[in-house]
């Protein structure tokens, strides 16, 4: 996996998506993460897993699978 700061996280979502959406900044907390990047290697050593998707699939994966279930985000936006 790629690391990428949280803005990175929204801009490849708002792409993905296509849509308009803007960013709202808000101060970050003290114990924010400084490194986002999964360490898989025990994962792939213990489980033998390794992802299946890539990050662009993952999302679009994601976000139809919200988009059918509709009632999980119902209330959860502005």
């Amino acid at each position: 996996p790629r690391e990428m700061t949280i803005k990175q996280f929204a801009e490849e979502i708002i792409r993905i998506t296509g849509t308009k959406s803007g960013m709202e900044y808000r101060p970050l907390p003290e114990d924010d993460p400084k490194v986002r990047q999964p360490d898989i290697t025990r994962a792939k050593k213990i489980l033998g897993w390794e992802p299946r998707v890539n990050f662009d699939e993952g999302i679009r994966k994601t976000i139809d699978y919200f988009k059918q279930h509709t009632e999980l985000v119902e209330g959860t936006t502005k």
